[in-house]
């Protein structure tokens, strides 16, 4: 993938629902944050996060939106699915 593939396919993210694979929903990604200089995804940014994700201590950024380690993500469909237990 090139540059603008990551590019088109992180727009594509913004907005999609995670949920745990287990079915449990955190919230919408608002934003992904980049490594700037090779361009790796490393945190989701979360929005409308659930009362589920708020009971969770998951990093925040500075305006105190939850971050989900890319890592965890497993799927990316119509949700992006992450396994709960690399984010806790």
């Amino acid at each position: 993938m090139g540059e603008d593939d990551d590019k088109k396919f992180s727009k594509q993210l913004i907005g999609k629902i995670v949920i745990s694979k287990g079915g449990k929903r955190f919230g919408e990604v608002g934003d992904i944050i980049f490594e700037t200089k090779s361009g790796e995804l490393i945190h989701l940014v979360l929005k409308n996060q659930t009362p589920y994700t708020d009971k969770l201590e998951l990093e925040k950024d500075k305006t105190g939106n939850s971050l989900i380690p890319f890592s965890s993500v497993i799927a990316v469909g119509d949700f992006l699915v992450i396994a709960e237990e690399d984010i806790i």
